[in-house]
């Protein structure tokens, strides 16, 4: 067995069914891969549409359910430790893989060599994106993203894989990223693994739920301190906390019954908000339904962001601002 693909996955069946029809016409000798499946707890649907499949002998596939959720770092470690395959490939369940995937990992990662691969990742948005859509297409610029990255055994062994704190989806491949840095593990990339990755339909007002995972920052920033501030934020978010500020003056003034404080601060708040608002606008859908959602979320997402982060500051015990 050359190559493991590991899935992690929750009750998104749907969407896991198009990624393994893409898988099952790659381009490679199907005895020499294997697809691992593995459900961030218990999931009778995700089963049913492994059972579904069982009769494919080559390539082989895989369902390895987590006993409880962990989050797809803990899927994504429990998936590479009991593969068969001497190179790792991770992709996503959102996502579709190229024929040729698997050939090019082939070709670049050879798997007697501590070495790790990225690859391409194509986001398809339409020509007036929202706001979602915009921040989802910057992982076609993102170095490295473990909707399209692969591995040797030894390349995980030696960094210790996933670190199963990161229990969203969030940061848990920065973190890879780095400690394959760290180890002096070679990252090539290969714009020739490719990978589509549709953007899924949401909920109005995802941006404030989004807000959570903010708390893994201060955890990857404890970590990797230098490569944090080097590639994923340079500057703490002076904007959020001008804002907080603002609003906190505004509070403040009406306390002290300051009609002069509490105006400067009103204004300065209304001031900065509406220019946040304004710049996740830029080039995304002028809806009104999309404008809406704008205002709305950039008067809660600066109060909330800044609330996990410092969460995160205090759970991780690091100062991170």
């Amino acid at each position: 067995m050359l190559i493991s693909v590991v899935i992690p996955t929750y009750r998104r069946t749907e969407l896991l069914n198009r990624c393994i029809k893409a898988l099952l016409v790659q381009r490679f000798d199907k005895t020499k891969f294997e697809i691992i499946v593995v459900s961030d707890g218990p999931d009778a649907e995700t089963q049913n549409i492994i059972n579904n499949w069982a009769g494919y002998e080559y390539p082989l596939i895989r369902f390895l359910p987590l006993p409880v959720k962990k989050g797809p770092a803990a899927a994504r470690n429990h998936g590479w430790k009991n593969a068969s395959g001497q190179i790792i490939a991770f992709t996503d369940d959102d996502c579709i893989p190229d024929s040729h995937w698997l050939s090019e990992i082939a070709k670049h990662c050879h798997p007697n060599e501590d070495v790790a691969i990225t690859g391409k990742v194509i986001v398809p948005i339409s020509n007036d994106p929202t706001d979602y859509e915009l921040n989802t297409s910057h992982l076609q610029t993102a170095d490295f993203i473990t909707a399209n990255c692969a591995c040797t055994k030894k390349a995980l062994e030696k960094a210790g894989g996933f670190d199963e704190r990161f229990s969203l989806a969030w940061r848990e491949d920065s973190d890879l990223h780095f400690k394959l840095m760290s180890n002096d593990i070679p990252i090539k990339n290969v714009k020739t693994a490719i990978i589509t990755h549709p953007v899924r339909s949401t909920k109005w007002g995802i941006s404030i739920k989004e807000q959570k995972k903010t708390m893994y920052d201060a955890l990857l920033y404890k970590k990797y301190p230098r490569l944090y501030r080097s590639k994923i934020q340079r500057n703490p978010p002076v904007l959020y906390y001008a804002i907080i500020l603002a609003f906190i003056m505004t509070i403040g003034g009406l306390i002290v019954k300051s009609q002069s404080i509490t105006m400067v601060g009103l204004v300065i708040w209304i001031s900065l908000t509406t220019f946040f608002t304004f710049k996740r606008l830029r080039n995304t859908r002028l809806s009104l339904n999309h404008i809406a959602e704008m205002v709305v979320t950039s008067i809660i997402i600066p109060f909330l962001s800044i609330f996990w982060q410092w969460y995160g500051a205090a759970k991780y015990k690091v100062l991170y601002i």
